[in-house]
């Protein structure tokens, strides 16, 4: 498979960023290195290269219908403006992806899809929109994006930008004259911004916000960021076999919604007849590091679930994981086995969010 490069790909090898390939892009895993990088989002600012992710336009009189019906968030209870987190589900409830709406108009959305699953998505939306007036567009290719983040990213991009970002609540957005879109959502657990810009426009802002002395970040620390506040990742937390439910985002799924969507059906029964799986996080007691597939044992040697997600936490201190578990090992205190290697090491299971996130209220 060719290996694509965002707008910024040059900027990342003049300071020297280690790169890997990533959902189809060869992209910056860290720079300075991966601590520092998690301790600057957390204490000040960092900034991240996110044009890897997608873009899609729904536009058209039955705009707000469709996104309904393809999203298991109630895209109706968007005013312009706003945007929503939620999934969309296959028939079987299974995840498809996570994704954020945009509603600019009842007629004209944008929804930011994952990198790895661009071409599944744009197929899967495509194929679903006959018999509705919307038109579904890629706008992949005319976006680059940057993600701001940190306690002092408002202060940042007013300063160094000239973006004035303090009319904007958690989870709104608005588009500038020249057609940038800022929002203020994120993906850290910290206050921070998007900016949606042609790439030229994004190399432009990167190149002022570099020389201002903004940490670069890789998408190593924005890995630990989104774990430690309790965010899940696509291919990790979620997956076409792990539905929304079973990874605790019950709250991002409207069951009531009038029409339902697709998958409804199927997660309403699965919720019903309760819940074979869940996710939980886990701390756990072994100075080596719980990797995704790792397997979980109760105390009698079965198994019993696997790691989705580990870390020795660089803010928690602690060694923690995400883990997929059957039903009755998911309360909070169970004490269970993870296999690192050859050896068992004690875990218990605690709450999923491992630290408090600091949103802009």
């Amino acid at each position: 498979m060719e290996i694509k490069n965002t707008c910024l790909h040059d900027r990342h090898l003049s300071l020297g960023a280690k790169m890997a390939p990533f959902a189809g892009y060869d992209m910056p895993i860290e720079y300075e290195g991966l601590d520092a990088e998690h301790k600057a989002v957390r204490s000040t600012c960092g900034i991240f290269d996110v044009s890897h992710m997608g873009e899609i336009d729904i536009k058209g009189k039955e705009a707000l219908r469709f996104v309904n019906h393809i999203f298991t968030n109630d895209a109706a209870t968007l005013v312009d403006g706003q945007a929503a987190y939620g999934m969309m589900t296959a028939f079987d409830g299974g995840t498809v992806d996570d994704l954020l709406v945009y509603r600019r108009t009842a007629d004209d959305f944008m929804l930011v899809i994952n990198a790895a699953n661009i071409e599944k998505d744009i197929t899967w939306i495509r194929s679903q929109a006959t018999g509705y007036d919307v038109e579904v567009r890629d706008r992949c290719a005319d976006y680059g994006q940057l993600a701001i983040q940190g306690t002092d990213s408002e202060k940042i991009i007013k300063d160094v930008l000239g973006l004035d970002g303090s009319d904007l609540g958690f989870y709104t957005f608005k588009t500038l004259h020249d057609g940038t879109i800022l929002s203020r959502t994120g993906y850290t657990g910290e206050d921070g911004f998007e900016v949606y810009a042609a790439p030229g426009v994004i190399v432009e802002m990167w190149d002022k916000l570099i020389a201002a002395g903004v940490t670069p970040c890789g998408l190593g620390c924005r890995d630990t960021l989104r774990f430690e506040a309790g965010l899940p990742l696509y291919g990790d937390e979620l997956a076409d076999d792990i539905t929304p439910l079973e990874a605790g985002l019950g709250m991002f799924v409207k069951l009531d919604k009038p029409e339902g969507f697709i998958g409804s059906d199927a997660l309403a029964k699965q919720k019903a007849e309760g819940l074979r799986r869940k996710l939980v996080g886990l701390e756990i007691d072994s100075p080596a590091t719980a990797r995704h597939g790792f397997e979980l044992i109760d105390m009698d040697g079965a198994t019993v679930g696997y790691i989705t997600t580990g870390y020795n936490s660089i803010t928690v201190g602690k060694n923690i994981a995400f883990a997929l578990v059957k039903a009755p090992y998911g309360a909070v205190g169970t004490k269970l086995q993870v296999r690192i290697r050859r050896k068992l090491a004690p875990a218990k299971v605690i709450k999923k969010r491992f630290y408090t996130p600091n949103y802009k209220k």
